[in-house]
């Protein structure tokens, strides 16, 4: 069965285009020209993945992004013709999946698409529970929640899997890119921001939780999810 594809673009040019090369690359492609129709077309198309510009009429990207994040962690690639990092960063901590500057290659969009479903379809795949208990923390993938100190907090999913990611493998030392290539899927030029913003955010949620665990900074390297021998996960 084909994939859907939600296109949110006020371009017609930009938009006829898209719509043009996923239908030959076998998706199922449907065009909304403003932000509010994007949030009427997504609720009724259902996709299973949105390409959303950011400057659009009626309601804006973020706008749009927000409240598809309401109700559904479907896979979201913004398009904007903003390039500036500061942008880049805001979006994926709204919980957008990745990010592409016009004009861009319909080639490198297509292959975005392909990295986002293979990821959303392989943690679909692997099956089992994703979940990892440490002392006062639960991260579970299976449900998106973080829990801390038996609580839950908001956390965008982006900052859950990183976190998972890190705490799946305790101890170990992750580089920037390995986490961008391993967690994002796709190479983001070198732009490691995006992973230090994401630990700062979580950092604030974990910060002081337990003595037995912590989000630690190697200087030079990377990051680890530190954990003394008392906190091995359960």
């Amino acid at each position: 069965m084909a994939k859907k594809v939600l296109i949110v673009e006020d371009d017609s040019n930009i938009a006829e285009l898209l719509n043009l090369y996923l239908e030959k690359e076998g998706f199922e492609p449907l065009v909304a020209k403003d932000g509010g129709k994007g949030v009427v077309q997504f609720r009724a198309f259902q996709p299973d993945l949105v390409l959303l510009d950011i400057m659009l009429p009626v309601m804006d990207g973020w706008s749009v992004l927000k409240k598809i994040r309401e109700s559904s962690k479907v896979p979201v690639i913004m398009l904007t013709a903003k390039g500036e990092t500061s942008d880049k960063v805001s979006g994926l901590e709204m919980g957008a999946d990745d990010y592409i500057v016009k004009p861009f290659e319909m080639k490198e969009v297509l292959a975005r698409i392909h990295a986002v479903l293979r990821r959303t379809a392989g943690g679909e795949e692997e099956g089992g529970a994703k979940k990892l208990a440490f002392d006062k923390l639960v991260i579970n993938l299976d449900s998106y929640e973080l829990i801390v100190n038996g609580q839950p907090v908001d956390t965008p999913p982006k900052e859950l899997e990183l976190l998972f990611h890190l705490a799946s493998s305790p101890n170990r030392v992750f580089t920037r890119n390995q986490l961008l290539d391993e967690v994002w899927g796709f190479d983001y030029f070198g732009d490691s921001r995006t992973v230090d913003v994401h630990i700062k955010r979580l950092r604030e949620k974990l910060e002081g939780v337990s003595d037995q665990w912590r989000l630690k900074t190697v200087w030079g390297v990377g990051y680890k999810f530190e954990v003394s021998p008392a906190g091995t996960p359960g």
